[in-house]
């Protein structure tokens, strides 16, 4: 028994993960479209989703809110995208990046990737300029090019369509391997061989970089990274406290270079790393995690 607890010590899911893992299994609860190699048609797929998950997954309940921003965008010629972009604003607002640390489906399967053997290669300079990509791809592909062909010619969803490794992974390849759909093999091409090599780097990358996608590529990511400053939820300093260590920063496999800015996923590990116990997770002014001390500091105390 002894061994045992200090195994389960040692090793139990913190509650981060168990979030995570949650999260996951509710935007994907309709686990029997694996066995039926069909997509859920119901009602709640015209809702929304808060992480990066592909409508087209047998198990998806919801819409993945990027692929509903460049569907909406390659219409708005015809109907205003006011739905998606109000939701995603709704979702920025209230959680901001929290949403990538705690809810993103396909953030969880790239810490799972993290954690397979191997060398790993840690944040730089360079990773922090890569970082500035996401925002590339964002006006790119999320953007400017469904705007274009909606206006001139027809709806494209660009990133879904060329690029999304999650829609690659959870969408084709959980369509692919149902006997049923046999027949939509021999419909492959060069695009899905494109996005099939994607996915594989996406994969490869993410063994020996931490979250390499989230960091590097994500649109969703930088959609909620504008919101860093102002979203109600997420990773609080009190500057009275602070020492200016670098613990934080320092820990954090993230491209931060402060607590709370546009890189931070606020999953909250920086909490038990600081000195002075002035790292704590809040909703406005309610603590959702403190030190490891247990203190709950006074909610009007100085927040940086």
């Amino acid at each position: 028994m002894a061994k045992i607890r200090i195994w389960w010590a040692k090793y139990r899911p913190t509650t981060r993960k168990l979030v995570q893992l949650a999260a996951a299994l509710l935007q994907n609860a309709n686990l029997k479209g694996f066995a039926e190699g069909k997509i859920y048609t119901g009602q709640t797929k015209a809702v929304c989703v808060p992480g990066l998950n592909c409508y087209s997954c047998p198990a998806a309940v919801g819409a993945c809110p990027l692929g509903a921003l460049q569907n909406a965008l390659s219409v708005s010629a015809q109907r205003p995208a006011f739905y998606v972009i109000g939701l995603i604003a709704l979702f920025g607002l209230l959680l901001g990046r929290m949403i990538c640390g705690w809810l993103c489906p396909f953030g969880w399967i790239q810490e799972l990737l993290y954690k397979a053997p191997g060398p790993k290669i840690r944040k730089s300079r360079v990773t922090r300029a890569l970082s500035w990509i996401k925002y590339g791809v964002l006006a790119v592909f999320a953007v400017i090019l469904p705007l274009w062909y909606g206006i001139t010619k027809f709806p494209m969803p660009a990133f879904c369509k060329y690029i999304c490794p999650a829609g690659t992974l959870e969408g084709a390849a959980g369509l692919l391997i149902h006997p049923a759909n046999a027949g939509l093999r021999s419909m492959l091409g060069e695009l899905f061989s494109l996005k099939a090599a994607i996915l594989v780097l996406t994969v490869t990358a993410c063994v020996f970089v931490y979250r390499a996608f989230c960091r590097f590529i994500c649109p969703l990511g930088a959609v909620y990274s504008l919101f860093s400053r102002i979203a109600l939820a997420g990773v609080r300093v009190e500057a009275s406290v602070c020492s200016g260590c670098g613990a934080c920063v320092r820990t954090c496999r993230m491209d931060v270079l402060r607590v709370g800015d546009r890189e931070c996923i606020h999953c909250g590990e920086c909490v038990s790393v600081c000195p002075e116990k002035a790292i704590s997770i809040r909703a406005g002014k309610l603590v959702l995690k403190g030190p490891e001390t247990g203190e709950r500091r006074r909610p009007d105390t100085k927040i940086a």
